[in-house]
């Protein structure tokens, strides 16, 4: 499966030189020129990454990372002729990943989008890896299987979704209510349920649960996952 990538820019030469490295690249994309038509499309089909410009016409690309954020975690890449650094700052405190100046490098933005795309799972070719692993443990995305070399470790559903999800996103601190979101949905029961399935899966993959390595708590905060915590560990 390829990665699928949402432009948000009304300047359509500029989105058209977007498009085209990232066709280089093997990716896909639809283009928007409105912020408001970004929120439509993205309720009608899934994308792994949107590139946002900030001064569109009616809703302004910050109002749209406001909202956005609410109701998706992916990778945002804001590309914008805006280089005060109180806009740099103000964009990727809203939640941005990153965040580049016009005029730009095309190439240097398709490197930005592959790296960010190389976060939540996706190879150099822009393909969804079957397979992340992190330490002695291997998760076999379409088996739904969490193993330690070679052995399965069972996993309940939620639990699997939940290391899946923290695993797609490695180093990215969440909170509890962010993760019931994006595992549960909005309307399943109680947002306490994701520190009980935390502390289940701790004593399944963590040498001592109380001191992790792995899904690690970011205190005052919430939970993220350190695909390099058994170094850490020792």
């Amino acid at each position: 499966m390829r990665a699928h990538v949402l432009i948000v820019e009304d300047d359509k030469a500029i989105s058209e030189l977007i498009s085209l490295y990232l066709r280089k690249d093997g990716l896909s994309m639809d283009v928007v020129d409105t912020a408001e038509a970004a929120l439509d499309v993205f309720g009608r089909a899934e994308f792994d990454l949107v590139i946002l410009d900030i001064n569109l016409p009616g809703m302004d690309g910050f109002e749209f990372l406001q909202k956005f954020r609410i109701i998706s975690t992916i990778p945002i890449i804001i590309v914008s002729a805006r280089a005060a650094d109180e806009d740099k700052l103000l964009g990727l405190g809203m939640g941005a990943d990153d965040f580049i100046t016009k005029p730009f490098s095309p190439r240097e933005l398709a490197a930005r989008v592959r790296s960010q795309l190389r976060r939540v799972g996706y190879d150099s070719a822009g393909k969804k890896m079957d397979e992340i692993g992190f330490g002695p443990f291997s998760i076999i995305r379409s088996e739904r299987r969490l193993e330690r070399e070679g052995k399965t470790i069972p996993l309940r559903p939620k639990e699997f979704d939940l290391l899946m999800f923290l695993a797609s996103h490695p180093r990215v601190p969440f909170r509890p209510e962010d993760l019931y979101q994006n595992v549960w949905g909005p309307n399943f029961g109680d947002v306490s349920t994701v520190g009980g399935h935390i502390r289940r899966l701790r004593k399944k993959i963590e040498s001592n649960p109380s001191a992790p390595c792995w899904i690690q708590t970011v205190h005052g905060f919430g939970y993220r996952f350190d695909p390099d915590g058994g170094t850490r560990c020792g």
